[in-house]
């Protein structure tokens, strides 16, 4: 939790996205999430506009696809090398408390 708060005062909206959706992702069976941008901004703690911008930027990137409520991760390495730092320490203290999460993120299954 306190890795949360680190990370909301002291990285970006679009980096702050990013390792959500990774951390999201690493516990679900494919690629894609289904959410509305408000949930997204009450979950970080920011505004919506924040949110859009960001969802934006990263489809632009190519990194993302977002339409109709749902999330698709087109290139999980390149989400990776966009997210803070703080993706890899969440998803180890992720792992170590809960074993559902434990799978290796879809990038890694999939061979990517």
């Amino acid at each position: 939790m306190s890795q949360t708060a680190v990370c909301n005062r002291h990285h970006s909206v679009d980096q702050q996205l990013c390792r959500w959706l990774l951390l999201s992702l690493d516990c679900l069976p494919s690629n894609q999430l289904v959410t509305t941008p408000d949930l997204i901004a009450q979950i970080l703690g920011i505004e919506r506009r924040g949110v859009t911008d960001a969802t934006d930027k990263l489809q632009k990137l190519g990194a993302i696809q977002y339409v109709g409520g749902q999330i698709t991760v087109l290139d999980r390495p390149q989400l990776e090398q966009l997210a803070c730092e703080c993706y890899a320490v969440m998803r180890k203290e992720t792992n170590r408390l809960l074993v559902h999460c434990t799978r290796q993120p879809v990038s890694a299954r999939m061979g990517h």
